[in-house]
């Protein structure tokens, strides 16, 4: 009987620890995408370009420019890396996508959207934290002239008040 009682007790506590896990994970999407980006906040951007520099730079390229013929898919059906500068598309996205993509993958993020969509964009949810992440879209955004901010900051706060952020 005794032994029941701890099996139970095993099972709650094993249950709890999963619950928790999966809790602080999520499902793998941002849980608080009502993030305050610093893109003039010179700590926050040096943070993000040297995590920009280890893990986005081989594809997106040093000086954001992207892939050579990003517009094109290449023989594996894929698009190129576009740019991330103001030359790109990569300011056309509010803040919560750019997050997502960058998060989950091109395909996972688009997925959420129900759009289907082959992509080479990998996800790095499993190799940096969130606040990585938004360090790197700050500094992203930081290479951007004023109209692409502006325009892209307008695009951000539309998506927040549109899912009641």
């Amino acid at each position: 009987m005794k032994n029941k009682g701890v099996i139970a007790l095993g099972a709650v506590v094993g249950a709890a620890v999963i619950y928790g896990v999966v809790t602080f994970f999520g499902s793998g999407a941002s849980t608080d995408k009502n993030v305050e980006l610093r893109p003039d906040d010179l700590k926050v951007v040096a943070l993000g370009k040297k995590v920009y520099d280890a893990n986005c730079a081989s594809c997106h390229g040093v000086k954001l420019e992207g892939e050579e013929n990003w517009r094109e898919r290449g023989p594996d059906g894929l698009l190129p890396a576009p740019p991330h500068d103001e030359t790109g598309h990569t300011w056309h996205h509010p803040d919560g996508v750019l997050f997502d993509y960058t998060k989950l993958g091109g395909k996972a993020a688009l997925a959420l959207q129900g759009v289907e969509f082959e992509s080479g964009m990998p996800g790095f949810g499993d190799q940096l934290s969130d606040a990585e992440i938004w360090n790197i879209i700050a500094y992203i955004q930081s290479t951007w002239p004023e109209r692409q901010r502006a325009i892209q900051a307008e695009r951000s706060a539309d998506q927040r008040q549109q899912e009641g952020n």
